[in-house]
C-alpha cells in the first residue's frame, strides 16, 4: 500500500532525454571545433555528441552514460575503421576524461598513435587488444568496489585482462589470479582464500575448455561469480561454445554468465555490482 509519499520517477532522466531528442531541430546547437589535424561538425545534445568523422558518416557518441549508468562508453573496434576509431577516443576522452577502446585489429595501431600527444596521452595492452585514452593525465575516480579476476590457463589471459582493464576503468581496485584451472584444483585453494580475506565485492572467472571452474568458484565464495567463457579448447565446443554451455547449465547458484569472450561485458557487470557494494559500506561508515 502506498503511504502517500510521492516517489521519486526513476525514469525521469530518460524522459527528458527523449523529449530532448524530439526537439533536436529546435534547439541543436552546432560548434565547429579543431581536434588535432582535423575539424569536425559537432552536435551536442543531452550529452549526446554527434560527430562527423569523414564527412559522410557520423558517430553517435554517449559520453554521459557513465553518470547515467555507472558504465563509460567503450568504443568496440573490431570491424570500426581506425579514423572512426581514432575520432571516438578523442572526443569522449576530452569530454570525461579516459575513453577506451576494446578488440582493436593490428592494422589500427598505428592511427592511435596520433593520440600520444598533448593534452591526451595513449596506453596500448595489446594482449587484451585494449587502447586507453586519458586527457590532461586523468585517472579513473577511486570507488572502493574490489573486484577479482580468475583466469583458468594462461590462454584465457588475454579476455581475463580485458575484463580486468574494464573494472579498473570504472574506478574498481581490480585483483588478478592467473592459471588455477580444474585441471590443478590445488592452485586455486591460496588465492582464493586471498581473494576473500581482502574482502572482494564480486569475482569474474575466466574459463575455457570445459568451463568448469566458475561453477567450482561459485559453490566456494559468498559474493557473485560472473562466468566468462573463452573460445580456447579442442575440436567441437572448442570454440568457446562449450565453455558457454558448461556455464550456463551450472548447479551452483550465485554464477552469472556473459557471452563467450566478453571481457567488456563481464568485467562492466563486476564493477557495477561492486561500485554498487561500495557504495552502501560507505553509507554505513564501513
Amino acid at each position: 500500500m502506498s503511504d502517500g509519499t510521492a516517489r521519486p520517477d526513476p525514469f525521469a532522466a530518460v524522459r527528458r532525454a527523449l523529449h530532448d531528442i524530439s526537439q533536436e531541430e529546435n534547439r541543436a546547437e552546432i560548434a565547429r571545433t579543431v581536434d588535432g589535424t582535423e575539424a569536425s561538425e559537432i552536435v551536442a545534445l543531452s550529452g549526446t555528441e554527434l560527430v562527423a568523422s569523414d564527412g559522410t558518416h557520423q558517430l553517435r557518441l554517449d559520453p554521459g552514460r557513465m553518470a547515467r549508468t555507472g558504465i563509460p562508453e567503450v568504443v568496440l573496434a573490431q570491424h570500426k575503421s581506425a579514423g572512426d576509431v581514432v575520432v571516438s577516443l578523442r572526443r569522449l576522452a576530452g569530454r570525461q576524461g579516459r575513453a577506451l577502446a576494446s578488440r582493436l585489429r593490428p592494422d589500427q595501431y598505428d592511427a592511435l598513435a596520433v593520440l600520444d600527444a598533448a593534452p591526451f596521452s595513449l596506453t596500448l595492452h595489446p594482449v587484451a587488444r585494449v587502447a586507453i585514452v586519458a586527457h590532461d593525465n586523468a585517472q579513473p575516480v577511486p570507488t572502493g568496489g574490489r573486484v577479482g579476476i580468475i583466469s583458468a590457463g594462461a590462454s584465457d589471459r588475454p579476455v581475463a585482462l580485458e575484463a580486468a582493464l574494464m573494472a579498473g576503468e570504472m574506478g574498481c581496485d581490480v585483483t588478478q589470479v592467473e592459471d588455477v584451472g580444474v585441471a590443478g584444483l590445488h592452485r586455486l585453494v591460496e588465492p582464493l582464500t586471498s581473494l576473500l580475506k581482502d574482502g572482494v565485492d564480486a569475482i569474474v572467472v575466466a574459463a575455457g575448455m570445459d568451463g568448469a571452474l566458475p561453477s567450482v568458484v561459485a559453490g566456494l565464495v559468498p559474493v557473485p561469480v560472473i562466468g566468462l567463457p573463452v573460445s580456447v579448447g579442442y575440436g567441437y565446443g572448442g570454440d568457446g561454445t562449450g565453455a558457454l554451455m558448461s556455464m550456463l547449465q551450472s548447479c551452483a547458484p550465485g554464477l552469472a554468465v556473459v557471452n563467450i569472450d566478453n571481457g567488456i561485458g563481464a568485467g562492466s557487470t563486476a564493477a557495477l555490482i561492486a561500485n554498487t557494494v561500495a557504495k552502501s559500506r560507505g553509507r554505513r561508515g564501513l
